[in-house]
């Protein structure tokens, strides 16, 4: 491996095309700079600088030289920033998986506010639906997720705490049947019509979908915002969360409609392994208890708004 001095050397000669400014953009004598050249030939024995013409050049060999060793010193800065990255307490990565019922346009804030703290931490966010988050942080797919509905399975050294309850309200389009249906709605005449489910992501179960009668047909999706479209659409029916609709409600695209067995508020979690607690995460699950960042995750702005 050469030496910044070598390196700086290849790359102050190939900028300035003479050993006489070479020499002077790095601070030291012609003859130091030509012998230094000439020992960087000896040792790898080959010919590294074209002395034939008035401006001093890189042979192939010397271009090639150069790369490789400019590329090397990036990857030796890189893993030195890492290792003391590491002994600080900071991880690598980390790998955050939310749940589709959220939006992710509010994890955007924290993301920018993470970001400032040049930790050199790599992100690495991505979603799951219902079974499919629990399972991931089982199954080691994430350090941390958010947004997990249903209570907590059994998972060795599993932390969680809960982030808040989103509240449903059961909507379709007014183009749709049931939006002409007067009185709260029985569950018999709802299995008449498809539901539109967002599908579970669990690679290891048939996954769970929230919302359906027994018996009734589905339409399943793959992702919240597609649920919210194919209702709009009048393509199903099913429960929606209330805040990611309410403009849409406000605007008639969908119609609110009661039950007879209206639909619990879902309890959200937020959950970690708890033998692999670094300054990153840490630092996440401390803006997660944040009671405004909760609420915003949990009962935020309306995505259509």
């Amino acid at each position: 491996m050469l030496s910044e001095d070598e390196l700086s050397l290849l790359e102050a000669i190939r900028e300035s095309g003479s050993l006489s400014r070479a020499a002077a953009r790095l601070g030291k004598a012609p003859s130091t700079v030509s012998h230094a050249a000439r020992q960087l030939e000896t040792r790898f024995d080959a010919l590294l600088f074209d002395r034939r013409r008035y401006r001093l050049q890189l042979t192939p060999a010397g271009h090639l030289l150069a790369e490789e060793a400019a590329r090397l010193m990036q990857d030796v800065s890189r893993m030195t920033q890492r290792v003391r990255q590491i002994a600080s307490g900071w991880e690598d990565r980390l790998w955050i998986v939310s749940d589709e019922i959220l939006e992710f346009e509010f994890l955007m804030p924290v993301v920018h506010a993470f970001d400032e703290l040049n930790s050199g931490v790599t992100l690495r966010m991505t979603g799951e639906v219902l079974s499919g988050t629990w399972e991931a942080l089982r199954d080691g797919r994430a350090d941390l997720i958010i947004g997990a509905t249903n209570e907590p399975p059994a998972i060795p050294g599993l932390r969680w705490f809960e982030l808040g309850s989103m509240e449903w309200v059961f909507a379709v389009s007014p183009r749709h049947p049931l939006a002409a249906v007067e009185g709260p709605l029985r569950r018999e005449r709802i299995v008449a019509h498809r539901a539109v489910v967002v599908a579970d992501s669990s690679r290891m179960t048939s996954g769970r979908a929230y919302g359906l009668v027994g018996g009734q047909p589905a339409l399943a999706v793959p992702s919240m915002r597609a649920k919210i479209l194919a209702q709009r659409d009048a393509l199903g029916v099913g429960w929606l969360p209330r805040y990611r609709v309410a403009s849409l409600l406000k605007k008639g695209e969908l119609v609110e409609k009661e039950t007879a067995d209206p639909r619990e508020p879902n309890v959200l979690y937020v959950a970690w392994r708890g033998d692999h607690e670094g300054r990153a995460l840490q630092w996440w699950l401390e803006q997660l208890r944040q009671p405004r960042l909760a609420q915003r995750l949990v009962q935020g702005m309306d995505f259509y708004a």
